[in-house]
Protein backbone atom coordinates (compact mmCIF):
# COMPACT_ATOMS: atom_id res chain seq x y z
CA UNK A 1 0.00 0.00 0.00
CA UNK A 2 1.35 3.62 -0.87
CA UNK A 3 2.05 5.79 2.59
CA UNK A 4 1.03 8.81 2.52
CA UNK A 5 4.44 10.65 3.28
CA UNK A 6 6.82 8.40 1.92
CA UNK A 7 5.76 6.42 -0.98
CA UNK A 8 8.12 3.98 -2.93
CA UNK A 9 7.46 3.81 -6.63
CA UNK A 10 8.93 2.66 -9.96
CA UNK A 11 10.97 5.32 -11.98
CA UNK A 12 9.94 2.80 -15.36
CA UNK A 13 13.48 3.12 -16.95
CA UNK A 14 13.55 -0.40 -18.10
CA UNK A 15 17.30 -0.43 -18.22
CA UNK A 16 16.48 -4.21 -17.20
CA UNK A 17 15.75 -4.60 -20.28
CA UNK A 18 19.02 -5.02 -22.13
CA UNK A 19 19.08 -8.41 -23.38
CA UNK A 20 15.62 -7.61 -25.26
CA UNK A 21 16.74 -4.80 -26.86
CA UNK A 22 20.73 -5.25 -27.66
CA UNK A 23 20.82 -2.95 -30.66
CA UNK A 24 20.01 -0.25 -29.02
CA UNK A 25 22.92 -0.93 -26.52
CA UNK A 26 25.17 -1.63 -29.61
CA UNK A 27 23.66 1.96 -30.27
CA UNK A 28 25.24 3.58 -27.60
CA UNK A 29 28.84 1.68 -28.29
CA UNK A 30 28.73 3.01 -31.69
CA UNK A 31 28.03 6.87 -30.64
CA UNK A 32 30.54 6.65 -28.29
CA UNK A 33 32.75 5.01 -30.54
CA UNK A 34 32.49 7.36 -33.26
CA UNK A 35 30.61 10.70 -31.82
CA UNK A 36 32.31 12.54 -34.18
CA UNK A 37 29.42 11.92 -37.28
CA UNK A 38 28.56 15.10 -38.59
CA UNK A 39 24.88 15.61 -38.06
CA UNK A 40 22.55 17.88 -39.81
CA UNK A 41 22.16 19.12 -36.15
CA UNK A 42 25.53 20.59 -35.71
CA UNK A 43 25.43 22.55 -39.20
CA UNK A 44 22.01 24.00 -37.67
CA UNK A 45 22.90 25.18 -34.72
CA UNK A 46 27.03 24.34 -34.09
CA UNK A 47 27.49 26.92 -31.20
CA UNK A 48 24.53 25.19 -28.95
CA UNK A 49 26.36 23.05 -25.77
CA UNK A 50 24.16 19.83 -26.06
CA UNK A 51 22.53 17.82 -28.43
CA UNK A 52 19.49 15.07 -28.99
CA UNK A 53 19.26 14.04 -25.27
CA UNK A 54 19.82 10.35 -24.29
CA UNK A 55 20.28 11.42 -20.63
CA UNK A 56 21.31 8.67 -18.49
CA UNK A 57 22.46 6.59 -21.20
CA UNK A 58 23.15 9.08 -24.11
CA UNK A 59 23.69 13.07 -23.90
CA UNK A 60 25.28 13.70 -26.72
CA UNK A 61 28.43 16.83 -26.84
CA UNK A 62 27.67 19.65 -29.44
CA UNK A 63 24.87 22.62 -28.70
CA UNK A 64 22.69 20.78 -31.89
CA UNK A 65 18.95 20.87 -32.41
CA UNK A 66 16.89 20.85 -35.02
CA UNK A 67 14.17 23.26 -35.92
CA UNK A 68 10.96 22.84 -35.64
CA UNK A 69 9.63 20.75 -38.75
CA UNK A 70 8.05 23.60 -41.37
CA UNK A 71 4.42 23.74 -40.47
CA UNK A 72 3.53 23.57 -44.70
CA UNK A 73 2.00 20.57 -46.40
CA UNK A 74 4.36 17.90 -46.82
CA UNK A 75 5.38 16.73 -50.16
CA UNK A 76 3.42 13.42 -49.33
CA UNK A 77 0.09 14.47 -48.44
CA UNK A 78 -1.81 14.03 -51.48
CA UNK A 79 -0.48 10.73 -52.81
CA UNK A 80 -2.72 8.81 -55.75
CA UNK A 81 -3.08 5.25 -55.66
CA UNK A 82 -0.06 3.04 -57.22
CA UNK A 83 2.19 5.52 -55.84
CA UNK A 84 4.87 5.25 -53.27
CA UNK A 85 5.68 8.86 -51.90
CA UNK A 86 9.13 9.87 -49.80
CA UNK A 87 9.39 13.02 -47.71
CA UNK A 88 13.33 13.28 -46.53
CA UNK A 89 12.83 17.11 -46.26
CA UNK A 90 12.39 16.99 -42.41
CA UNK A 91 16.27 16.58 -40.06
CA UNK A 92 14.38 14.76 -37.89
CA UNK A 93 12.86 12.10 -40.01
CA UNK A 94 11.90 10.32 -43.32
CA UNK A 95 8.38 9.50 -43.89
CA UNK A 96 7.19 7.62 -46.78
CA UNK A 97 3.23 7.23 -47.88
CA UNK A 98 2.24 4.42 -50.44
CA UNK A 99 -1.31 3.85 -51.84
CA UNK A 100 -2.70 0.61 -53.51
CA UNK A 101 -2.26 -2.63 -52.88
CA UNK A 102 0.25 -2.68 -50.53
CA UNK A 103 1.38 -7.01 -49.40
CA UNK A 104 3.47 -6.95 -46.38
CA UNK A 105 6.88 -9.51 -47.19
CA UNK A 106 8.53 -9.77 -43.98
CA UNK A 107 11.07 -12.65 -44.84
CA UNK A 108 12.69 -9.78 -47.21
CA UNK A 109 11.63 -6.64 -45.22
CA UNK A 110 9.61 -5.53 -47.50
CA UNK A 111 6.32 -3.95 -48.18
CA UNK A 112 5.26 -4.90 -51.86
CA UNK A 113 2.96 -1.77 -54.19
CA UNK A 114 1.20 -4.44 -56.24
CA UNK A 115 1.18 -3.01 -60.11
CA UNK A 116 -0.59 -4.71 -63.40
CA UNK A 117 2.44 -6.09 -65.43
CA UNK A 118 0.70 -3.83 -68.23
CA UNK A 119 1.34 -0.25 -66.43
CA UNK A 120 2.59 2.87 -67.78
CA UNK A 121 6.29 4.45 -67.74
CA UNK A 122 4.44 7.07 -66.11
CA UNK A 123 2.60 4.50 -63.54
CA UNK A 124 6.06 3.06 -62.38
CA UNK A 125 7.86 6.08 -62.32
CA UNK A 126 5.48 7.31 -59.49
CA UNK A 127 5.86 3.42 -58.09
CA UNK A 128 9.85 3.79 -57.68
CA UNK A 129 11.73 1.81 -55.13
CA UNK A 130 12.59 3.08 -52.04
CA UNK A 131 14.39 2.51 -48.68
CA UNK A 132 13.65 3.70 -45.13
CA UNK A 133 14.48 3.49 -41.57
CA UNK A 134 11.31 4.23 -39.67
CA UNK A 135 12.75 5.87 -36.66
CA UNK A 136 12.78 9.82 -35.22
CA UNK A 137 16.27 10.63 -35.38
CA UNK A 138 17.76 10.06 -38.72
CA UNK A 139 20.35 12.83 -38.16
CA UNK A 140 22.51 10.23 -35.86
CA UNK A 141 23.82 7.90 -38.24
CA UNK A 142 25.08 5.42 -35.15
CA UNK A 143 21.48 4.89 -33.90
CA UNK A 144 20.27 4.86 -37.32
CA UNK A 145 22.66 2.11 -38.60
CA UNK A 146 20.69 -0.42 -35.64
CA UNK A 147 17.33 0.29 -37.05
CA UNK A 148 16.12 -2.54 -39.49
CA UNK A 149 16.17 -0.92 -42.94
CA UNK A 150 12.67 -1.87 -44.65
CA UNK A 151 12.48 -1.75 -48.47
CA UNK A 152 9.18 -0.23 -50.51
CA UNK A 153 9.24 -2.08 -53.46
CA UNK A 154 6.81 -1.87 -56.78
CA UNK A 155 5.86 -5.49 -57.76
CA UNK A 156 4.47 -6.10 -61.45
CA UNK A 157 1.47 -8.75 -60.91
CA UNK A 158 0.28 -10.65 -63.92
CA UNK A 159 -3.89 -9.27 -63.84
CA UNK A 160 -4.86 -13.18 -64.21
CA UNK A 161 -2.48 -13.92 -60.94
CA UNK A 162 -5.04 -14.34 -57.58
CA UNK A 163 -4.00 -11.98 -55.05
CA UNK A 164 -2.58 -13.82 -52.05
CA UNK A 165 -3.56 -11.55 -48.68
CA UNK A 166 -3.92 -13.65 -45.37
CA UNK A 167 -5.48 -10.59 -43.71
CA UNK A 168 -6.83 -7.97 -45.53
CA UNK A 169 -7.24 -4.34 -43.35
CA UNK A 170 -9.31 -1.38 -44.75
CA UNK A 171 -7.91 0.76 -42.66
CA UNK A 172 -4.16 2.49 -42.65
CA UNK A 173 -0.93 1.02 -41.83
CA UNK A 174 1.81 3.33 -39.67
CA UNK A 175 4.59 1.26 -39.53
CA UNK A 176 7.61 2.20 -37.12
CA UNK A 177 10.18 0.90 -35.21
CA UNK A 178 10.69 0.74 -31.17
CA UNK A 179 14.25 -0.37 -31.51
CA UNK A 180 16.93 2.72 -30.98
CA UNK A 181 17.16 4.48 -27.84
CA UNK A 182 13.85 2.01 -26.60
CA UNK A 183 14.45 1.34 -23.36
CA UNK A 184 15.43 5.55 -22.05
CA UNK A 185 11.95 6.90 -20.87
CA UNK A 186 12.71 9.89 -22.65
CA UNK A 187 13.36 8.53 -25.88
CA UNK A 188 10.17 6.41 -25.69
CA UNK A 189 8.20 9.37 -25.42
CA UNK A 190 10.18 11.73 -27.68
CA UNK A 191 11.64 9.30 -30.51
CA UNK A 192 8.60 7.36 -30.22
CA UNK A 193 4.80 7.91 -28.63
CA UNK A 194 4.50 11.42 -29.17
CA UNK A 195 5.25 11.00 -32.90
CA UNK A 196 2.72 7.88 -33.04
CA UNK A 197 0.03 10.57 -31.25
CA UNK A 198 1.41 12.87 -34.13
CA UNK A 199 1.08 10.47 -36.83
CA UNK A 200 -1.89 8.53 -35.99
CA UNK A 201 -4.08 10.89 -34.24
CA UNK A 202 -6.04 11.74 -37.54
CA UNK A 203 -6.98 8.81 -38.43
CA UNK A 204 -9.50 8.31 -35.36
CA UNK A 205 -8.01 4.82 -33.98
CA UNK A 206 -9.12 3.35 -37.78
CA UNK A 207 -5.31 2.15 -38.15
CA UNK A 208 -3.12 -0.45 -37.81
CA UNK A 209 0.13 -0.03 -35.97
CA UNK A 210 2.85 -2.46 -37.65
CA UNK A 211 6.27 -2.63 -35.45
CA UNK A 212 9.47 -3.12 -36.44
CA UNK A 213 11.82 -4.57 -33.60
CA UNK A 214 8.62 -5.28 -32.04
CA UNK A 215 9.10 -5.96 -27.85
CA UNK A 216 6.78 -7.42 -25.44
CA UNK A 217 7.69 -5.40 -22.34
CA UNK A 218 7.06 -2.01 -24.83
CA UNK A 219 3.48 -3.21 -25.59
CA UNK A 220 2.74 -3.99 -21.79
CA UNK A 221 4.25 -0.74 -20.77
CA UNK A 222 2.64 1.57 -23.60
CA UNK A 223 -0.12 -0.91 -24.28
CA UNK A 224 -2.76 2.02 -22.85
CA UNK A 225 -2.06 4.81 -24.74
CA UNK A 226 -1.41 2.11 -27.92
CA UNK A 227 -5.36 1.48 -27.27
CA UNK A 228 -5.97 5.11 -27.37
CA UNK A 229 -4.60 5.40 -30.42
CA UNK A 230 -5.76 2.60 -32.68
CA UNK A 231 -9.06 -0.25 -32.40
CA UNK A 232 -6.92 -3.00 -33.69
CA UNK A 233 -4.01 -5.07 -31.87
CA UNK A 234 -0.51 -4.06 -33.41
CA UNK A 235 1.29 -6.51 -35.74
CA UNK A 236 4.94 -7.59 -34.91
CA UNK A 237 6.38 -7.50 -38.62
CA UNK A 238 9.33 -9.75 -38.16
CA UNK A 239 7.56 -12.68 -36.75
CA UNK A 240 4.29 -12.40 -37.93
CA UNK A 241 4.70 -14.56 -41.38
CA UNK A 242 0.67 -13.78 -42.77
CA UNK A 243 0.64 -11.56 -45.25
CA UNK A 244 -1.32 -8.59 -44.47
CA UNK A 245 -2.84 -5.95 -47.20
CA UNK A 246 -3.50 -2.54 -46.93
CA UNK A 247 -4.83 -0.24 -49.11
CA UNK A 248 -2.65 3.02 -47.57
CA UNK A 249 0.28 2.47 -45.52
CA UNK A 250 2.41 5.32 -43.88
CA UNK A 251 5.93 4.36 -43.15
CA UNK A 252 7.65 6.22 -40.52
CA UNK A 253 6.71 9.00 -37.80
CA UNK A 254 6.30 12.42 -37.96
CA UNK A 255 8.08 14.38 -35.11
CA UNK A 256 7.66 18.27 -33.96
CA UNK A 257 10.22 19.01 -31.57
CA UNK A 258 11.52 18.07 -27.92
CA UNK A 259 8.46 16.51 -26.19
CA UNK A 260 6.03 18.79 -28.28
CA UNK A 261 3.48 18.55 -31.11
CA UNK A 262 3.03 21.76 -33.11
CA UNK A 263 -0.85 22.10 -33.24
CA UNK A 264 -0.94 24.50 -36.62
CA UNK A 265 0.17 21.06 -38.42
CA UNK A 266 -2.80 19.05 -36.14
CA UNK A 267 -6.52 18.20 -37.15
CA UNK A 268 -8.58 20.10 -34.67
CA UNK A 269 -5.40 21.96 -33.73
CA UNK A 270 -4.45 19.37 -31.11
CA UNK A 271 -1.37 20.14 -29.36
CA UNK A 272 0.71 19.07 -26.20
CA UNK A 273 -2.43 19.36 -23.75
CA UNK A 274 -4.89 17.31 -25.78
CA UNK A 275 -1.99 14.70 -25.77
CA UNK A 276 -2.05 15.33 -22.21
CA UNK A 277 -6.20 14.74 -22.31
CA UNK A 278 -5.26 11.58 -24.11
CA UNK A 279 -2.65 10.33 -21.11
CA UNK A 280 -5.96 11.08 -18.81
CA UNK A 281 -8.15 8.77 -21.09
CA UNK A 282 -5.38 5.92 -21.41
CA UNK A 283 -5.11 5.47 -17.59
CA UNK A 284 -8.42 6.38 -15.92
CA UNK A 285 -9.93 2.72 -16.10
CA UNK A 286 -6.60 1.52 -14.67
CA UNK A 287 -5.89 4.11 -12.25
CA UNK A 288 -9.52 3.73 -10.89
CA UNK A 289 -9.00 -0.63 -10.69
CA UNK A 290 -5.91 0.20 -8.63
CA UNK A 291 -7.56 2.38 -5.76
CA UNK A 292 -10.13 -0.42 -5.72
CA UNK A 293 -7.59 -2.93 -5.28
CA UNK A 294 -6.06 -0.90 -2.46
CA UNK A 295 -9.73 0.00 -1.08
CA UNK A 296 -10.54 -3.99 -0.86
CA UNK A 297 -7.08 -4.98 0.84
CA UNK A 298 -7.45 -2.35 3.47
CA UNK A 299 -10.71 -3.30 4.13
CA UNK A 300 -12.24 0.01 3.70
CA UNK A 301 -15.82 0.87 2.37
CA UNK A 302 -15.33 2.00 -1.79
CA UNK A 303 -14.53 5.70 -2.12
CA UNK A 304 -17.09 8.14 -3.77
CA UNK A 305 -14.37 8.49 -6.84
CA UNK A 306 -15.46 4.77 -8.01
CA UNK A 307 -19.32 4.92 -7.78
CA UNK A 308 -21.17 6.43 -10.39
CA UNK A 309 -18.81 7.17 -12.97
CA UNK A 310 -16.62 9.77 -11.21
CA UNK A 311 -13.08 8.97 -12.56
CA UNK A 312 -11.58 11.18 -10.01
CA UNK A 313 -9.13 9.10 -8.18
CA UNK A 314 -7.90 9.58 -4.09
CA UNK A 315 -5.47 7.14 -2.42
CA UNK A 316 -6.71 5.14 -0.27
CA UNK A 317 -4.39 6.31 2.73
CA UNK A 318 -5.30 10.00 1.66
CA UNK A 319 -7.64 11.63 4.42
CA UNK A 320 -10.07 13.80 2.97
CA UNK A 321 -9.72 16.34 5.09
CA UNK A 322 -6.18 17.17 3.94
CA UNK A 323 -5.57 20.74 2.60
CA UNK A 324 -2.17 20.60 1.82
CA UNK A 325 -0.86 20.43 -1.55
CA UNK A 326 1.09 17.34 -2.84
CA UNK A 327 4.81 17.79 -3.30
CA UNK A 328 6.67 14.38 -5.30
CA UNK A 329 10.63 14.00 -5.23
CA UNK A 330 11.54 12.31 -8.36
CA UNK A 331 14.61 10.04 -6.54
CA UNK A 332 17.80 8.88 -8.04
CA UNK A 333 20.04 6.41 -6.31
CA UNK A 334 23.24 6.46 -9.01
CA UNK A 335 24.63 9.68 -10.42
CA UNK A 336 23.49 12.97 -10.07
CA UNK A 337 21.81 12.00 -6.97
CA UNK A 338 20.60 14.47 -3.93
CA UNK A 339 23.14 13.41 -1.22
CA UNK A 340 20.74 15.47 1.72
CA UNK A 341 17.39 14.52 0.07
CA UNK A 342 16.25 14.13 3.64
CA UNK A 343 17.39 17.67 4.42
CA UNK A 344 14.86 17.87 1.31
CA UNK A 345 11.95 15.61 2.56
CA UNK A 346 12.13 17.65 5.98
CA UNK A 347 12.39 21.23 4.21
CA UNK A 348 9.05 20.59 2.29
CA UNK A 349 7.41 19.76 5.10
CA UNK A 350 7.67 22.37 7.08
CA UNK A 351 6.99 24.72 3.75
CA UNK A 352 3.56 22.93 4.05
CA UNK A 353 3.93 20.31 1.71
CA UNK A 354 2.86 16.57 2.00
CA UNK A 355 5.82 14.75 0.44
CA UNK A 356 6.13 11.38 -1.74
CA UNK A 357 9.33 10.08 -2.21
CA UNK A 358 9.59 8.32 -5.66
CA UNK A 359 12.23 5.54 -6.38
CA UNK A 360 13.48 3.97 -9.40
CA UNK A 361 12.33 -0.08 -9.32
CA UNK A 362 11.57 -2.13 -12.04
CA UNK A 363 8.09 -3.45 -11.12
CA UNK A 364 5.79 -0.65 -11.11
CA UNK A 365 3.76 -0.10 -14.05
CA UNK A 366 3.79 3.62 -15.21
CA UNK A 367 -0.07 3.75 -14.42
CA UNK A 368 0.73 3.79 -10.91
CA UNK A 369 3.39 6.84 -11.75
CA UNK A 370 0.81 8.64 -13.77
CA UNK A 371 -1.56 7.95 -10.61
CA UNK A 372 1.04 9.61 -8.51
CA UNK A 373 2.38 12.76 -10.34
CA UNK A 374 -1.41 13.38 -11.87
CA UNK A 375 -2.77 13.93 -8.20
CA UNK A 376 0.72 16.14 -6.83
CA UNK A 377 1.19 19.91 -7.39
CA UNK A 378 4.84 20.01 -7.24
CA UNK A 379 7.45 17.88 -9.14
CA UNK A 380 11.18 18.40 -7.93
CA UNK A 381 14.03 15.71 -9.43
CA UNK A 382 17.54 16.55 -10.84
CA UNK A 383 17.71 16.75 -14.48
CA UNK A 384 17.77 13.49 -15.85
CA UNK A 385 15.51 10.97 -18.58
CA UNK A 386 12.99 10.45 -15.41
CA UNK A 387 12.16 14.27 -15.87
CA UNK A 388 10.19 13.28 -18.59
CA UNK A 389 7.79 12.36 -16.37
CA UNK A 390 6.33 15.79 -16.31
CA UNK A 391 4.12 14.89 -18.87
CA UNK A 392 2.30 13.42 -16.05
CA UNK A 393 1.44 16.73 -13.87
CA UNK A 394 -1.41 18.54 -14.46
CA UNK A 395 -1.48 21.53 -16.21
CA UNK A 396 -1.18 24.38 -13.50
CA UNK A 397 1.07 22.35 -11.28
CA UNK A 398 4.89 23.45 -10.57
CA UNK A 399 8.00 21.61 -12.37
CA UNK A 400 11.16 22.53 -10.39
CA UNK A 401 14.25 20.92 -12.01
CA UNK A 402 17.50 20.78 -10.43
CA UNK A 403 20.23 21.56 -12.93
CA UNK A 404 24.02 20.19 -12.09
CA UNK A 405 27.22 22.07 -13.82
CA UNK A 406 27.56 21.20 -17.42
CA UNK A 407 23.95 20.83 -17.88
CA UNK A 408 21.70 24.13 -17.99
CA UNK A 409 20.95 23.41 -22.16
CA UNK A 410 19.92 20.10 -22.09
CA UNK A 411 18.00 20.53 -18.91
CA UNK A 412 15.87 24.05 -20.44
CA UNK A 413 15.71 22.72 -23.88
CA UNK A 414 14.71 18.83 -23.36
CA UNK A 415 11.96 19.79 -19.80
CA UNK A 416 12.16 23.27 -19.35
CA UNK A 417 10.79 24.64 -22.29
CA UNK A 418 8.42 21.71 -23.08
CA UNK A 419 7.32 22.11 -19.26
CA UNK A 420 6.26 25.50 -20.13
CA UNK A 421 4.39 24.22 -22.95
CA UNK A 422 2.51 21.99 -20.99
CA UNK A 423 1.37 24.78 -18.93
CA UNK A 424 3.47 23.69 -15.89
CA UNK A 425 4.79 26.49 -13.49
CA UNK A 426 8.70 26.04 -14.28
CA UNK A 427 11.45 26.38 -11.41
CA UNK A 428 15.15 25.61 -12.27
CA UNK A 429 17.56 25.76 -9.66
CA UNK A 430 20.90 25.93 -11.08
CA UNK A 431 23.40 24.83 -8.49
CA UNK A 432 26.27 26.60 -7.28
CA UNK A 433 29.81 24.98 -7.66
CA UNK A 434 29.42 24.30 -3.95
CA UNK A 435 26.57 22.40 -4.14
CA UNK A 436 28.31 19.53 -6.60
CA UNK A 437 30.34 16.70 -5.43
CA UNK A 438 32.69 18.11 -8.23
CA UNK A 439 34.09 20.98 -5.64
CA UNK A 440 35.55 18.67 -3.57
CA UNK A 441 37.35 17.18 -6.71
CA UNK A 442 39.18 19.90 -8.40
CA UNK A 443 40.41 23.60 -7.43
CA UNK A 444 38.07 26.41 -7.29
CA UNK A 445 39.79 27.84 -10.60
CA UNK A 446 39.13 24.53 -12.47
CA UNK A 447 37.33 25.21 -16.02
CA UNK A 448 35.03 21.90 -14.49
CA UNK A 449 33.55 24.53 -11.54
CA UNK A 450 34.25 27.74 -13.58
CA UNK A 451 33.58 26.84 -17.43
CA UNK A 452 31.62 23.46 -18.26
CA UNK A 453 31.35 24.80 -21.75
CA UNK A 454 34.56 24.47 -22.67
CA UNK A 455 34.83 21.70 -20.53
CA UNK A 456 31.86 19.90 -22.58
CA UNK A 457 33.39 21.23 -26.04
CA UNK A 458 36.21 18.56 -25.19
CA UNK A 459 33.96 15.58 -26.37
CA UNK A 460 31.05 13.40 -25.34
CA UNK A 461 33.32 11.34 -23.47
CA UNK A 462 34.43 14.20 -21.10
CA UNK A 463 30.74 15.37 -20.73
CA UNK A 464 29.18 11.91 -19.51
CA UNK A 465 32.21 10.95 -17.08
CA UNK A 466 32.44 14.49 -15.60
CA UNK A 467 29.47 16.02 -15.33
CA UNK A 468 26.71 12.51 -15.91
CA UNK A 469 28.29 10.13 -14.43
CA UNK A 470 30.78 11.49 -12.28
CA UNK A 471 28.22 14.61 -10.14
CA UNK A 472 25.79 14.52 -7.49
CA UNK A 473 24.25 17.37 -5.68
CA UNK A 474 23.85 19.02 -2.41
CA UNK A 475 21.19 21.16 -1.92
CA UNK A 476 21.89 24.19 -0.33
CA UNK A 477 18.55 24.64 1.68
CA UNK A 478 18.77 28.05 2.02
CA UNK A 479 18.24 28.56 -1.20
CA UNK A 480 16.34 25.87 -1.77
CA UNK A 481 14.00 27.22 0.51
CA UNK A 482 12.92 29.78 -1.57
CA UNK A 483 11.64 27.90 -4.60
CA UNK A 484 9.50 25.60 -2.19
CA UNK A 485 8.39 29.30 -1.07
CA UNK A 486 7.91 29.91 -4.57
CA UNK A 487 6.10 26.81 -5.55
CA UNK A 488 3.62 27.16 -2.50
CA UNK A 489 2.70 30.66 -3.32
CA UNK A 490 1.87 29.41 -6.92
CA UNK A 491 -0.59 26.90 -5.30
CA UNK A 492 -2.30 28.98 -3.27
CA UNK A 493 -2.93 31.36 -5.90
CA UNK A 494 -4.24 28.38 -7.97
CA UNK A 495 -6.33 27.63 -5.35
CA UNK A 496 -7.74 30.67 -4.90
CA UNK A 497 -8.80 31.12 -8.41
CA UNK A 498 -10.47 27.45 -8.41
CA UNK A 499 -12.63 28.32 -5.40
CA UNK A 500 -13.93 31.43 -6.51
CA UNK A 501 -14.88 30.64 -10.36
CA UNK A 502 -18.69 29.90 -10.09
CA UNK A 503 -20.13 26.72 -9.68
Amino acid sequence: MVHHHRATLLLHHNHHHHHQHSKAGDALLLMLAGFAVASCLLLLLPSSPFSAAMDDLLLQLGRTRCDQESTAPTPCSAVPNGTICCDRTAPRTDVCVMRGDIHTHAASNSLFLLLPANSSSAARARAADQRIRPYTRKWESSVMSTIDELRLRAVPVPEAEPERCDVRHNVTAVVFSTGGYTGNVYHEFNDGIIPLYITARRYNKKVVFVMLEYHDWWITKYGHIVEQLSDYEPIDFANDTRTHCFREAVVGLRIHDELAIDASTMPGNQGIQDFRHMLDDAYRARIKAIVEEEEAEAGLPPPRSSVGGDTKVRRATEPLEDDKPRLVIVSRNGSRAIENEADLVRAATRAGFRVDLLQPRPDTELAEMYRVLNGSDVMVGVHGAAMTHFLFMRPGSVFIQVVPLGTDWAAENYYGQPARRLGLRYIPYKILPSESSLYWRYSSDDPVLTDPVTVNAKGWQVTKKVYLDGQNVRLDMARFRRRLREAYAHWATQRRRQQSKPL
